[in-house]
C-alpha cells in the first residue's frame, strides 16, 4: 500500500483552508450562475478524478484523460476559465493569510522572522550600540527596480478587482465584520471578473506596460513608505530605547523603473518613450502631493486666537503674498485666522504650477519641503503633536523617496548598437568586427583627442543619439534623480562602456566639465562574460579618462550580473558559481583600484532567473558583496506577488532591508574555505556539461522545445511590448530567457530550474566526498540556499505531466525524454542524500503543502493544453479559436504555478 502523499496541516494553516473553501464555493455559486449548462457539474467531475489520479488512486488517470479528452473548443475554454478563477481567488486567499499571520505576530508580541523588529533585536543581543546601529542604518540603501517582463498579463482593471477582494477579505478580520455585506462583496468582484475579458485584444503598448508599474508604485507602494519607516522607528525603540531615535532617520528606500527606458531588442522603446514616460512619473507624483496637501488642508484648521504659531509660518505666507498677491487674493476670508491653511493653499498652488508650467513652480523638492518641514516644527513648537504634527513626516518621507520623478529610469541598451553607431561617429566601417582590445584602443584615442566625429548617416545611430539627449533633458526638466543608469546589455569589454562616453560627447550633452552626467553599468550576463568581468572593469578603471567620469560620479561604479542568460547558457549550479565568484573578484578589484561598486542583480521570478527566497540570497552572497547597498530587479508575476498588497509590500521591503542591514552587522557569513570552492567547482562544471550536453550537444533538442513545450502560443501572445527573440533567429540562443523558462513552466519540466544538479552533486561527492557536502548544506549559506532552489524547481516539476508535453514531439521525444527523466531522479537522490532527508521539501512545509493543494488544479489545464497544442498544430496553427483557448490555458497554469518568469 502506497503511503499516504497528504501533508500535515498545522492549526495556523486552518485559517487559509476556510478562506479557499469559503471562496471556493462562492465561485462555484458564480459558475453555476454564469457558466453555461453543466460547466459547474463538469468543472467538479474533473477536480475529483484529478485529486485522485494525485492519491494514486486505480484508473483515475485514464478517467481524468477521458474527461478531458476531444471537448469541444467552447468547452475546453470555459473550462480553463474555471481553473484559472480558482487559482485567482486561491493566490489572493494565501496572500491575506501572509498578512493574517502578520497580525498575528503582532498581536502575540512576537518578532515576526525577517522584520525588522527581528533583526533589529538579534543586533542589540550581538552588543551593536545604538550609535552602531545607526551607522548602519547610513550605509543602507535598498533600490528595487520594476521591469516589463510580463509572464502573468494581468489587466489593471482586474488588478483592482483583486484589491477590492483583499480588502473586503481583511474587513473579516475586524472586531465587529458584517458577513453578509463582505460576502456580497467579494461574490461581486469574482463575478465581475469571470464577465471581463483577460486576454488584450492588442499587444500592450509602451505606455500601457508603464501605467500597469505605475499602479503598483503609485497606488501600493507610495502609500506604505511612511509606515515602512513607523515600523523601524518602533522596532529601534523597542530594543534601545526612545532615545536612541534621532528626529529623522536616513532614506533608505528609492525606487527605479526600465519600463520605457529599456530598448534592449524593443524597436517600441526609444527617446520619445524616455521622455513621455518621465513626464508621466512627475504628474502622477505630483498629483500624489497635491491631494496629501489636501488632505492636510482639512486637518490643520488651527486658529491664532487660540494657539501660537511660529514667526517663520507668517513669514512665508506674507513672502508668498508678495510673490504671488493673486493667488493670497483667492484665499477665503474666514480662513484669515488659520496660517496653517493659508500657506497650504500656497504649495497646492506651487504644485499645480510644478505640474502644469506655471508662473510659481518649485524648482526642487527641496523646496517644496522646506514648506512641509517649516508648518512641522510650528506644531511641534506649539502644542501641535496630537493636532496633526504626525502627518507632515508621512508626506516629507514621501517626498524624500520619490522627489519630483517617482522612480528612476534606467536606460538599457545593447553593447553592439552602441558598437555599431560608435563605428558610424568614427568612420571605421568594421569596428563591430574587430576585437575588443582594438575597439578599446581606438575610443582611447577618439576620447583623448577629441577628434572631429562623422554626422549620424543612419536613422539608427541618429536615435541613438537622440536618446542621450532625452537623458540630458530628463534630468534638467525633473531632477538629477529622474534618469538613471545606462545599462549595456551583453558587455564584453571596457570598450562598452568607453562608447557610452563617446556618444554622450557625441550627442552633445557633456556637463560643463566636459563629463557625461550618467552612470555606466556594464551588465555582465552569459557565464564566460561573468568570468572575465574582473579584467573587463580593471582594464575600464586602468583608463585615464574614464576615471575621470568615475570620480565626477564620486567614484562609483554600477555593474549589472545577469541571472538570466548565463542560467540559460550553463545551468542552475554553473551560473550561480559564476555569479559568486563575479561579485568575490570584483569587490576585490574595486578595492584595490579605489572604486566603490554598486552590484545590481538583474533577478526574475523563476529560481533559474535568480528567484527563490529573497532573505535567503541576500546573506548567501559573498563577503563585501552587498556593503549595505541593494539593487535588485523586479519582474513579470513577482511584482504582483510582492507589491500586489500593501501589507505584503511593506513585508517584501522590510525582508530586503533587514537581511542587508543584518549583513553589516558582526555576524558576518563563514569565509569560504579552500576545500569548499575546490568542491564547488567540481559541481558547478560537471553540472554545466551536463546541461550544455543535452541543451546544445543534442541534435533534437531544439525540435524538442518547440513540440515539448507551448513555446509558438507564447511567442503570439499579446503579453509585452517587446518582441521574444533580441533577432530574427530561430535558435535557442537567440530566444530570450523569459519565454525559455516560462514555456518550460507551462510544460512542466521546468528544467532550467534543476537539470545538471543531480549529475554535478553525484560527481562533487565521487571527487570530494559526501561527509564534505553535508558540510557545505550546513554551514555555507551559498551553498544551502543553491540546493534548496533547486529543490523547489524540482519539486515544482511534475514528469507525469510533462511526459504528455513530450508525446507531442515523436521523433526526439523519447529519447530526450528519458535523459530528462534519469537527470530528474538522479536529482531527487541528491539532493535527499546531501541535505539528509527522505523526501524533497521535508524543510519547507509550507511549499510541500501548496503544491499538494495546487496541482490538482493545475493539472487538467495542462491536459487540456497538450491536447489543444495538437488539434492547434493539426490546423496549421490557423484556428483562432483553438489559440484563444490555448492563451487562456497559458494564463491560467500561470496563475497555478506562479514563479513563472
Amino acid at each position: 500500500m502506497k503511503p499516504d502523499p497528504r501533508p500535515i496541516f498545522s492549526e495556523r494553516d486552518q485559517p487559509l483552508r476556510d478562506d479557499v473553501r469559503l471562496l471556493g464555493a462562492i465561485l462555484g455559486d458564480v459558475l453555476k450562475e454564469q457558466g453555461p449548462d453543466g460547466l459547474f457539474e463538469r468543472v467538479e467531475a474533473v477536480r475529483r478524478a484529478s485529486r485522485k489520479r494525485r492519491m494514486g488512486e486505480a484508473n483515475a488517470d485514464k478517467e481524468l484523460a477521458e474527461l478531458l479528452g476531444g471537448l469541444e473548443v467552447e468547452a475546453a475554454l470555459n473550462l480553463v476559465r474555471a481553473f484559472s478563477a480558482y487559482f485567482f481567488i486561491v493566490n489572493m486567499a494565501e496572500r491575506i493569510h501572509r498578512l493574517r499571520r502578520a497580525i498575528e505576530y503582532r498581536r502575540e508580541g512576537r518578532s515576526q522572522p525577517g522584520s525588522w523588529d527581528s533583526v533589529i533585536q538579534g543586533l542589540a543581543a550581538a552588543g551593536v550600540s545604538a550609535d552602531e546601529l545607526l551607522g548602519m542604518l547610513g550605509r543602507l540603501h535598498i533600490n528595487p527596480v520594476f521591469t516589463a517582463h510580463p509572464t502573468e498579463a494581468t489587466r489593471r482593471t482586474l488588478l483592482v478587482k483583486e484589491q477590492r477582494i483583499a480588502r473586503a477579505l481583511m474587513d473579516r478580520l475586524s472586531l465587529e465584520p458584517d458577513p453578509e455585506a463582505i460576502l456580497a462583496r467579494v461574490r461581486n468582484e469574482i463575478t465581475a471578473a469571470w464577465q471581463t475579458e483577460e486576454q488584450l485584444a492588442i499587444r500592450p503598448s509602451v505606455a500601457d506596460e508603464v501605467e500597469h508599474i505605475l499602479f503598483y508604485l503609485s497606488e501600493v507602494v507610495y502609500r506604505i513608505i511612511p509606515r515602512y519607516y513607523n515600523n523601524l522607528n518602533a522596532a529601534i525603540e523597542r530594543h534601545y530605547g526612545s532615545g536612541a531615535v534621532p528626529d529623522a532617520l536616513p532614506v533608505i528606500l528609492s525606487f527605479a523603473s526600465w519600463v520605457g527606458g529599456d530598448m534592449d531588442g524593443n524597436p517600441n522603446v526609444g527617446p520619445d518613450t524616455i521622455r513621455e514616460t518621465l513626464d508621466r512619473h512627475q504628474d502622477l507624483c505630483l498629483r500624489r502631493y497635491r491631494a496629501d496637501v489636501q488632505d492636510l488642508f482639512g486637518h490643520l484648521t488651527q486658529s491664532t486666537s487660540l494657539v501660537t504659531v511660529d514667526a517663520a509660518v507668517l513669514a512665508r505666507v506674507e513672502a508668498y503674498r508678495r510673490q504671488m498677491p493673486d493667488e493670497i487674493e483667492k484665499i477665503p476670508a474666514r480662513y484669515q485666522e488659520m496660517p496653517y491653511r493659508q500657506l497650504l493653499w500656497c504649495i497646492a498652488r506651487r504644485l499645480d504650477d510644478t505640474r502644469g508650467g506655471g508662473k510659481h513652480p518649485y524648482t526642487v523638492p527641496a523646496e517644496f519641503m522646506e514648506d512641509l518641514q517649516c508648518i512641522h516644527d510650528s506644531l511641534r513648537n506649539n502644542r501641535g503633536e496630537h493636532a496633526g504634527a504626525y502627518l507632515l513626516p508621512r508626506l516629507i518621507r514621501c517626498v524624500q523617496t520619490f522627489g519630483f520623478h517617482l522612480a528612476t529610469l534606467d536606460v538599457r541598451q545593447h553593447a553592439l548598437t552602441h558598437r555599431q553607431a560608435v563605428g558610424e561617429l568614427l568612420g571605421v566601417a568594421d569596428f563591430t568586427e574587430q576585437a575588443a582590445v582594438q575597439r578599446t584602443r581606438q575610443l582611447q584615442a577618439a576620447l583623448a583627442e577629441l577628434p572631429q566625429l562623422q554626422a549620424p548617416a543612419s536613422a539608427e545611430t541618429t536615435r541613438c543619439l537622440d536618446v542621450f539627449r532625452a537623458i540630458a533633458e530628463a534630468r534638467a526638466r525633473h531632477g538629477d534623480k529622474a534618469a538613471g543608469l545606462m545599462v549595456i546589455s551583453m558587455a564584453q569589454g571596457a570598450d562598452d562602456a568607453l562608447a557610452v562616453l563617446l556618444l554622450a560627447k557625441a550627442a552633445g550633452t557633456l556637463d560643463e566639465n566636459g563629463q557625461a552626467a550618467l552612470d555606466v553599468a556594464p551588465l555582465f550576463e552569459t557565464v564566460d562574460d561573468l568570468v572575465n568581468a574582473r579584467s573587463t572593469l580593471e582594464t575600464l578603471w586602468a583608463n585615464e579618462r574614464y576615471r575621470e567620469h568615475l570620480r565626477a560620479r564620486g567614484d562609483m561604479q554600477y555593474v549589472m550580473l545577469g541571472y538570466s542568460d548565463s542560467n540559460k547558457d550553463s545551468g542552475l549550479a554553473s551560473s550561480r558559481w559564476s555569479l559568486y565568484n563575479a561579485q568575490r573578484e570584483i569587490v576585490a578589484a574595486s578595492k584595490r583600484a579605489g572604486v566603490r561598486v554598486t552590484l545590481f542583480h538583474g533577478r526574475g521570478g523563476s529560481i533559474s532567473r535568480g528567484g527563490g527566497k529573497p532573505r535567503e540570497a541576500i546573506l548567501a552572497e559573498p563577503v563585501g558583496a552587498i556593503d549595505g547597498r541593494l539593487r535588485m530587479t523586479e519582474q513579470g508575476e513577482i511584482i504582483h506577488t510582492k507589491f500586489g498588497l500593501r501589507g505584503l509590500a511593506i513585508r517584501t521591503l522590510e525582508l530586503a532591508g533587514s537581511a542587508v542591514l543584518e549583513r553589516l552587522g558582526p555576524n558576518a557569513p563563514p569565509v569560504t574555505a579552500t576545500e569548499w570552492s575546490d568542491a564547488m567547482q567540481v559541481f558547478a562544471d560537471s553540472s554545466r556539461a551536463c546541461y550544455r550536453e543535452l541543451v546544445y550537444g543534442h541534435a533534437g533538442f531544439k525540435q524538442y522545445f518547440r513540440e515539448a513545450t507551448p513555446i509558438d502560443v507564447i511567442e503570439r501572445m499579446l503579453i509585452g511590448s517587446r518582441p521574444a527573440r533580441r533577432s530574427g533567429q530561430a535558435g535557442i540562443e537567440d530566444l530570450r530567457a523569459i519565454p525559455w523558462v516560462f514555456a518550460w513552466t507551462q510544460s512542466r519540466h521546468i528544467l532550467p530550474g534543476w537539470y545538471g544538479v543531480g549529475y554535478g552533486l553525484a560527481q562533487a561527492e565521487q571527487q570530494c566526498g559526501l561527509a564534505l557536502l553535508r558540510t557545505l548544506a550546513a554551514r555555507w549559506p551559498f551553498f544551502s540556499a543553491l540546493l534548496s532552489d533547486a529543490e523547489m524547481a524540482h519539486a515544482k516539476a511534475d514528469l507525469d505531466i510533462a511526459r504528455r508535453y513530450a508525446a507531442l514531439s515523436p521523433e526526439v521525444g523519447p529519447d530526450i525524454f528519458a535523459k530528462i527523466e534519469e537527470e530528474y531522479a538522479r536529482t531527487r537522490e541528491m539532493i535527499c542524500r546531501v541535505r539528509e532527508t527522505d523526501e524533497l521539501l521535508t524543510h519547507e512545509p509550507v511549499l510541500r503543502r501548496a503544491l499538494w493543494l495546487r496541482n490538482p488544479y493545475v493539472d487538467p489545464m495542462s491536459v487540456v493544453q497538450v491536447d489543444l497544442l495538437q488539434r492547434w498544430r493539426d490546423s496549421g496553427r490557423e484556428d483562432t479559436r483553438l489559440e484563444r483557448a490555448l492563451i487562456a490555458s497559458v494564463h491560467g497554469i500561470a496563475r497555478g504555478m506562479q514563479n513563472t518568469g
